[in-house]
């Protein structure tokens, strides 16, 4: 188990991040220790806020007197919400906050459950509660409980070749979660270079993106749509405005992190393993079907672009091993959409076009959709209008720049 504890300022911050997940049906309170019950037994930021005001209308010093913790269990841990409760119970009162009001939110936005706690540092008095080698405490803590509840430890978990991250079902409900839960660890995980590499990194998991440009001569902006796409390539349902993600997944970001990758994968030279591996594959493949067996076995997936004749112009090698994700001619000319067109000819290859199953490890050839003609306007909240999109709106809801937010401390003005 590992434990994540962060502090802040801002009460009404920690408690709305959580209520988030509990509106979307995300998560739920499991959990609560000395705080007001209220009526209705519906824990809103209102009525747990006013557990929490006594402590830190009396605190007179401490700057971040907000403690919010996340507790997660490996993924291979199955706990029914009792034996969270009691987790989290034994881990707040070994840390010392038994007598502090708290609140626990259990958490099911991606496939590893596991829990939130928000709770004060100041006891009722204002006084600062101790929290030296807290870290190192909270590790004992977790050892603990790892051995009382025969949960996996943390420091002996097997380091895993690919992200735990599935392919969106169009089928199912809360799009927009699943769509979350990929493209943020995906953005955070694998290293591209352009816009194009990205978007065949995303339709390995059934999304796509497109870049919309807009605005006055006095003021331009840069914006991106995420959508749900078909086993063909084709976009299905309503497309979502990048800020109801968070900026780590907004054309900003993403314009840094390719930067970012193209360093990175030089100073790494992350292209040597797929470059081999590619050669390799390429040197007496039966047909298309079987080059990209032989890809797959070795941890890379390609995309095939095609045009309606069902001639290659274009190919995207993506290696989950290192992370890394390199257009064909990226890797030099013997690698690039022309030659794969000679390779494999359409007259060699089905003119229909396969699917791409994240669930096979392989991924077939697909068209890219025209997004700006099939872009829903629907004024709703989670679906886009061009005509209001605003770049830099929306928060930032993934959890780690939600504890960067909180580890922030307020400039203090100086005194005239």
């Amino acid at each position: 188990m590992v434990a994540k504890i962060s502090s802040g300022s801002s009460i009404f911050g920690a408690l709305a991040y959580n209520q988030t997940k509990v509106d979307e049906q995300q998560g739920e309170v499991i959990l609560t220790n000395r705080m007001i019950e209220p009526r209705d037994g519906n824990y809103t930021v209102g009525v747990c806020m006013h557990s929490f005001e006594p402590y830190l209308a009396a605190n007179q010093k401490t700057e971040s007197p907000i403690l919010h913790i996340s507790l997660n269990p490996d993924p291979k841990d199955v706990l029914t919400d009792d034996q969270l409760s009691d987790i989290a119970q034994e881990y707040m009162a070994k840390l010392g906050y038994s007598d502090q009001p708290f609140i626990v939110y259990k958490h099911e936005d991606i496939d590893r459950h596991h829990l939130h706690i928000v709770s004060v540092r100041v006891d009722e008095n204002g006084k600062k509660l101790d929290h030296n080698f807290e870290y190192r405490k909270s590790m004992e803590i977790c050892r603990q409980i790892e051995q009382k509840y025969h949960l996996i430890a943390a420091d002996k978990k097997e380091k895993q070749p690919e992200l735990s991250i599935k392919g969106i079902a169009y089928d199912e409900n809360n799009l927009k979660n699943q769509i979350a839960g990929v493209i943020r660890p995906l953005v955070k995980s694998y290293h591209f270079q352009t816009m194009r590499e990205y978007k065949a990194l995303l339709s390995l998991y059934n999304i796509t993106i497109e870049e919309i440009k807009g605005g006055t001569t006095d003021k331009m902006f840069n914006g991106l749509v995420y959508s749900a796409i078909d086993g063909k390539g084709e976009r299905i349902g309503k497309a979502f405005k990048s800020s109801l993600f968070g900026k780590s997944v907004g054309y900003e970001a993403l314009q840094q992190r390719m930067l970012q990758s193209g360093e990175l994968i030089k100073q790494k030279q992350l292209k040597n393993r797929s470059k081999a591996i590619i050669t390799t594959a390429m040197k007496s493949p039966v047909n298309r079907a079987d080059f990209e067996k032989q890809l797959a076995a070795n941890g890379i997936n390609v995309v095939f672009r095609q045009n309606d004749a069902g001639r290659i112009y274009g190919v995207t090698f993506i290696d989950h091993q290192n992370k890394c994700v390199l257009n064909g001619s990226r890797l030099g000319k013997e690698f690039s959409a022309n030659v794969f067109n000679e390779l494999f000819p359409s007259s060699k290859e089905s003119n229909d076009k396969q699917t791409h199953q994240q669930s096979s490890g392989s991924v077939g050839s697909f068209d890219e959709p025209d997004l700006k003609s099939q872009l829903d306007t629907d004024n709703s909240d989670e679906s886009i209008n061009l005509f209001s999109m605003e770049t830099n709106s929306g928060t930032d809801s993934e959890e780690e720049a939600f504890i960067r937010r909180m580890r922030k401390k307020k400039k203090r003005k100086k005194p005239t």
